[in-house]
């Protein structure tokens, strides 16, 4: 009986195991992950030095502050035209053209950081100009991944660039903050022109990719298709709705500070917060090959996106700071599923032809999103308490996904087997020549 006990929990852990097969099977999708992974890396070892860097030469919070409202138009206009661009030309050399303009970025904030008198001014305008870039590289990169693995690869592909990403989130930040307190802000974005650089030659590695038949040249009406047919799917409506509602309801992170300092009196392991959700996230990603073998992705979506709400307004109800980390651990892992399947929904049904408009409007929802939630965040705190506006966000997370779930049956019911859109693209990938 032990025997059969421990045969049994062996297959099932191996079975939990994350799926490498479109790593071992596609080398376009090697060079994609890696280059993902190098890419996510040093940005984030950049992310660090750009807010130090503005605060060391100002110090003032409010001129950190306005960073973000910097790249919020570039985002917003570059995000959508990125997104229309990306269904005309070959992915692959808008993702060359624009690593490099990353890489010249990278290198003008490094040249500013080590020259003799940094000019804060500088720093703004090449910040809008790589937010600008990025915006218009990262709807490409999406949707040239569903082309380098076999249609029912998807899930097990978007599981493997979580993780990829997630270890950069991870990673990035600890490494930019040892360059900054030891060699200085400057070597930070020497990290990231050399990561930047390396994904570019791993792009420039990669065959090919035109589109197969006509396509819509960028333009406003290019761009408005994409929303139309965005709000017409409503099983892809229901997958923006649920996550506008967890990062404009949920997200907790601009509160950190203020729960280690206030609430658990225990600045010095604020770092600890930060980290929580992101190794919660890695674990799930570890832990995914499960995913393949679920079909009703809308039912998932909601169950995990409803989860990471409920987690989120018990981590603000717990009394120590290691259950409240627990918590945001286990709602790291909540977002990362919800992640996956709503990335598996739009790589498995979105034609070709529309799938850069829709990676850009997807990349708004979860770029701006945040934005507002931070503010909801910060406003609920100064009006009523740190831990009232952590659990009343995920409390109106689980209302607004489950809200989301009854108005758009169609979602809630989504079964990649018998989905049309789904059906569809399958026989087309598999007759076409775009199948890996």
């Amino acid at each position: 009986m032990g025997d059969w006990a421990l045969v049994t929990w062996t297959d099932r852990f191996r079975a939990m195991r994350m799926d490498v097969t479109p790593l071992r099977e596609s080398r376009d999708f090697r060079l994609l992950f890696t280059a993902g992974s190098v890419f996510y890396l040093g940005s984030m070892v950049a992310y660090v030095a750009v807010p130090f860097a503005i605060y060391d030469l100002t110090g003032s919070n409010l001129m950190v502050g306005l960073v973000g409202l910097v790249e919020l138009g570039p985002l917003v206009v570059f995000g959508l035209y990125g997104g229309a661009l990306a269904d005309h030309v070959d992915r692959r050399r808008l993702l060359v053209a624009t690593g490099v303009a990353q890489v010249a970025l990278m290198g003008a904030f490094a040249w500013n950081a080590f020259s003799a008198q940094p000019r804060v001014w500088l720093i703004f305008v090449i910040a809008a100009l790589y937010a600008a870039v990025s915006s218009m590289q990262r709807p490409s990169r999406e949707a040239l991944e569903p082309r380098t693995v076999r249609h029912d690869q998807i899930a097990a592909a978007n599981a493997l660039s979580s993780f990829a990403m997630q270890f950069g989130v991870l990673l990035g930040p600890l490494v930019g903050g040892l360059l900054v307190a030891y060699v200085g802000v400057g070597w930070c974005f020497v990290a990231g022109l050399v990561g930047y650089s390396v994904a570019t030659l791993l792009f420039a590695a990669m065959r090919p990719y035109p589109h197969d038949g006509e396509t819509t040249p960028p333009s406003l009406r290019g761009i408005h298709e994409g929303l139309t047919y965005a709000v017409r799917r409503r099983d892809l409506l229901g997958t923006y709705l649920v996550d506008i509602a967890a990062m404009m309801l949920a997200i907790p992170v601009v509160l950190f500070p203020a729960l280690a300092h206030e609430v658990f009196d225990r600045p010095e392991l604020l770092g600890v917060l930060y980290s929580a959700e992101t190794v919660g996230a890695l674990v799930a990603t570890a832990l995914s090959g499960w995913v393949g073998r679920v079909h009703h992705h809308g039912r998932a979506i909601v169950i995990a996106a409803s989860l990471y709400g409920a987690c989120i307004a018990l981590a603000g109800l717990m009394p120590s700071f290691w259950l409240a980390c627990l918590f945001l651990a286990l709602s790291g892992a909540a977002d990362m599923v919800s992640a996956v399947f709503r990335s598996t929904v739009w790589n498995q049904t979105i034609p070709d032809t529309m799938r850069g408009r829709l990676a850009g409007i997807e990349m708004l929802s979860y770029s701006v999103g945040p934005m507002v939630g931070e503010a909801r965040a910060g406003f609920v705190a100064d009006a009523w308490s740190v831990r009232g506006a952590i659990v009343s966000g995920g409390v109106a997370c689980v209302g607004g996904v489950l809200l989301t779930a009854a108005a758009l049956r169609d979602f809630w019911s989504y079964d990649s087997r018998t989905d049309a859109h789904a059906v569809a693209e399958r026989e087309r990938r598999a007759a076409g020549p775009t199948s890996a």
